[in-house]
């Protein structure tokens, strides 16, 4: 099944400004270089490079009543939702290139808008070793891309809470996130109260990645808006040790591409979040190489032409 639209616009947010370690400022030059402009034209697709959005400098300065760099943060998401929005009014397919994971409150405040006013329903695949569902309460510290679902789940500052015009941004049924490895104590409880559905590795590791794909991407239609946040500490370092808080035991290059390969299968994919990627923690630049080649299984690439709901063999 193809996807919704032929035209892909690549947005770069090159800010590490919601991290707890610098480098992520230098992931969307990164991926560049890894090919994915040409990589994804390889498919038919129309690849508009519309270059970095602009914003605050890092400060790199301690906590203020509980957050780091809030006024920055605001900025740079603010910045990311018009930019998102603005190529989704136009009928593109956005892939916002970060930049740390904080920037995940503008793009998706920004879907969730466009999907209002479309009358769609929205579904966003979190993938992550983390469940960023930190508060003001539960952080250790202060980092905003440990909060960025929390924050779209209304729990945070009103400048970000409220950024899409509505809050909450998304309902608990909205997120899916698969590949959870990493919670904080207190912010478990957060998790549970919420009812968001968590697919963490050990369910991956019990039932397999594709029974946890079928599960997480259940009861897609066409009036459905398949978001995806991929955070590129997903993976599991091994292959992809370029990212600044690497988390033991993720999923294989294998479990990664059968994840990419069923969002593609659903034909539903409309917008793109690649978050986390930190070129000073790489080696030779093999992180952005992989993360390119999983987006193209996200847009079609498979071993064998197969139609919609062809099993393998």
């Amino acid at each position: 099944m193809s996807i919704p639209s032929k035209i892909v616009d690549l947005i770069g947010a090159p800010t590490d400004v919601g991290a707890a370690h610098r480098g992520a400022s230098m992931g969307p030059e990164s991926m560049r270089v890894a090919g994915i402009h040409a990589n994804l034209a390889a498919f038919g697709l129309q690849v508009d490079d519309l270059g970095n959005l602009a914003g605050p400098p890092n400060p790199w300065l301690p906590p203020v009543d509980g957050y780091r760099h809030l006024a920055e943060v605001v900025a740079w998401n603010e910045a990311v939702h018009e930019a998102v929005y603005g190529s989704l009014q136009a009928g593109h397919i956005p892939i916002l290139l970060g930049g740390d994971h904080c920037l995940a409150i503008g793009s998706i405040s920004a879907v969730a808008r466009h999907t209002r006013e479309a009358g769609k329903k929205l579904r966003v695949i979190w993938l992550d070793a983390h469940a960023d569902f930190n508060t003001l309460r539960t952080t250790p510290t202060g980092n905003i891309h440990g909060m960025p679902v929390a924050i779209l789940r209304g729990r945070g500052p009103d400048a970000l809470t409220g950024l899409g015009g509505q809050t909450p941004a998304i309902g608990p049924d909205v997120v899916h996130q698969v590949g959870i490895r990493s919670v904080d104590a207190d912010e478990k409880k957060l998790v549970h109260e919420d009812g968001m559905r968590v697919f963490d590795m050990r369910q991956i590791d019990e039932f397999g990645m594709r029974k946890t794909m079928r599960r997480a991407l259940a009861d897609l239609d066409e009036d459905t808006h398949l978001h995806v946040s991929f955070d590129v500490d997903f993976l599991d370092p091994e292959i992809a040790p370029g990212v600044g808080t690497t988390v033991l035991g993720g999923p294989t290059y294998r479990e990664a591409q059968l994840c990419m390969e069923m969002i593609a299968d659903t034909g539903r994919l409309g917008s793109l979040d690649v978050m986390e990627l930190n070129p000073a923690c790489d080696q030779a630049n093999r992180t952005a190489e992989v993360a390119t080649d999983l987006i193209e299984s996200m847009f079609g690439k498979s071993t064998l032409l197969r139609l919609k709901g062809t099993p393998a063999g």
